[in-house]
């Protein structure tokens, strides 16, 4: 499982020009999922991203966590996220999970940050979305419940 996580002001998301989503000041995290994940993988992620110390203390160093600051979550489905364009022109999604089985892990990644107490936005599964935030610091990770960076 791989995610993109950055430290907004405000997010939010439209599918079909509705909007479906929207987060206060916390993190925008897009989500992609593999074929290879489980919910091992889901619970790592969940846990990794809400205790990442992004959003400054008292001193203005990067200390608190989305816990600490009471923060919200806009949470994105992004299969592109395991886009491999080290070959060609055109990117091989082989390693991105087939729909059924991203949704059912992508819903659980959101059920485990919910159970942290954070309140979570979302996008719309399978549909085109446009996503608008503002990011703070900028503060932007890449997360991999792989570990591969």
């Amino acid at each position: 499982m791989r995610a993109v996580v950055q430290k907004t002001l405000r997010s939010s998301v439209t599918s079909d020009g509705v909007p479906v989503g929207s987060a206060k000041s916390g993190l925008t995290v897009l989500l992609g999922v593999s074929v290879n994940d489980t919910e091992a993988d889901v619970r790592y992620m969940a846990e990794k991203i809400v205790h990442l110390r992004i959003f400054e203390d008292e001193a203005g160093k990067l200390n608190h966590s989305l816990l600490d600051e009471g923060g919200e979550m806009l949470v994105i489905s992004q299969f592109t996220l395991y886009g491999d364009a080290r070959h060609g022109r055109r990117p091989s999604y082989i390693e991105a999970a087939k729909p059924e089985q991203a949704e059912a892990l992508y819903e659980q990644f959101v059920a485990d940050v919910r159970a942290f107490g954070v309140t979570v936005a979302t996008g719309r599964f399978r549909t085109h979305m446009v996503v608008s935030l503002e990011n703070d610091g900028p503060v932007t990770l890449l997360v991999d419940s792989k570990k591969n960076f």
